[in-house]
């Protein structure tokens, strides 16, 4: 005789059984999308992409709009510009360079450029970690010069230096720029070149690319600045000098950030000891917004558990990616909407696949 159940019961149960297993697995009836919906509503966010990677299993989703005057769907497949996340894929450039001795991280910048006296105990590895004395793009700079990579150069030397180098943090996206620069020097190829052969075609990373206004790009999002009165409005013009430098300026989608947190945890392209280095904070002792490696944040959260993250906005973009490495969890956000508080969205859907991982978002407000 069998003790199954009964006919009706077992037709009502199974729908719900495998209703609650998409749930658990997928975006369907879970807190993700009761979360992100009325966020984006409530804070006028046009658009967002989010991916998690939980123990190597990945959802991707869009939510709202890529481009409000043609009413275009966020999908995984939508492109959004990078801002500083994209310093990590600079720090990776530089390190392929270092180890094959090309480049080393104790090299003077003097080595590679023709800059001031007053550099002369800057080193690449200052650059990295954003304790070389440089800071950020002065004050007169409207992001819609076009200078060239000389003229660039030249910009950056006339700035002066606001302490020693290596004695302490200050973010600088000024650093990032020359080390594009020193890329290109080095290996006599652009930065964004370097990385399409090196990095985005050998992971499979098939939309991952540089910035260009010029080209024609499918599924290129739009990026929204909100005026003084709350209303959603086109971002600003942009040269492509400022377009194409390596503090980060590129496009990307979450499909293939989730290739990039899988070469990640496989630690593809470098070796253990590179990927060490660049995940271990140049000043250990300092706060998680200023404990910094080569292209990560990296922190120890309350809760006792780590934490690498990068946060980014830009010219009416906003994206973040938050690591937790001993968690086997990662989140990305990406919205275009310049103020966006993609560090909170990032964290706090984290959050719901391992409630330890809550905790205040890192919302910083660089240029990039």
């Amino acid at each position: 005789m069998s003790l199954g159940l009964p006919r009706q019961l077992a037709g009502i149960l199974l729908p719900l059984t495998c209703l609650l297993a998409f749930a658990l697995n997928g975006w369907a009836g879970d807190p993700v999308d009761d979360f992100v919906n009325p966020y984006l509503t409530e804070h006028k966010i046009p658009g967002c992409a989010i991916m998690v990677r939980d123990h190597g299993k990945v959802f991707t989703k869009g939510y709202g709009k890529a481009n409000l005057e043609c009413d275009v769907d966020v999908t995984p497949q939508t492109l959004f510009q990078s801002a500083s996340v994209g310093k990590q894929f600079t720090a990776t450039a530089v390190m392929l360079l270092v180890e094959e001795r090309k480049l080393s991280l104790d090299d003077p910048v003097s080595k590679h450029l023709d800059v001031p006296k007053t550099w002369a105990g800057i080193k690449v590895k200052h650059l990295l970690t954003h304790t070389s004395g440089l800071g950020d793009y002065p004050d007169w700079i409207t992001y819609k010069e076009n200078y060239d990579e000389r003229e660039l150069l030249n910009m950056i030397k006339k700035q002066p230096l606001s302490f020693k180098p290596g004695e302490r943090f200050n973010y600088s996206n000024l650093g990032y720029v020359t080390l594009g620069i020193i890329i290109h020097k080095v290996s006599h190829e652009l930065y964004g070149d370097l990385l399409q052969k090196r990095v985005f075609d050998r992971l499979g990373m098939k939309h991952t690319r540089i910035i260009s206004e010029e080209d024609i790009i499918a599924n290129r999002a739009a990026g929204y600045v909100l005026d003084k009165n709350g209303a959603q409005k086109n971002q600003e013009w942009v040269s492509p000098t400022f377009n194409t430098t390596a503090d980060g300026t590129l496009y990307f989608t979450v499909e293939d950030l989730a290739k990039w947190d899988e070469a990640l945890d496989a630690q593809k392209l470098l070796s253990p000891a590179s990927f060490e280095q660049m995940w271990t904070p140049f000043k250990p002792e300092n706060e998680c917004e200023s404990r910094y490696g080569f292209g990560w944040f990296i922190c120890n959260l309350n809760s006792g558990h780590r934490l690498l993250w990068h946060d980014g906005r830009w010219q009416g973009f906003s994206a973040y990616i938050a690591r937790y490495p001993d968690d086997h969890v990662t989140v990305v956000a990406l919205c275009n909407l310049r103020d966006a508080k993609t560090g909170y969205i990032a964290e706090r859907i984290a959050s719901f696949y391992a409630p330890a991982l809550e905790s205040p978002a890192q919302l910083k407000t660089q240029t990039r």
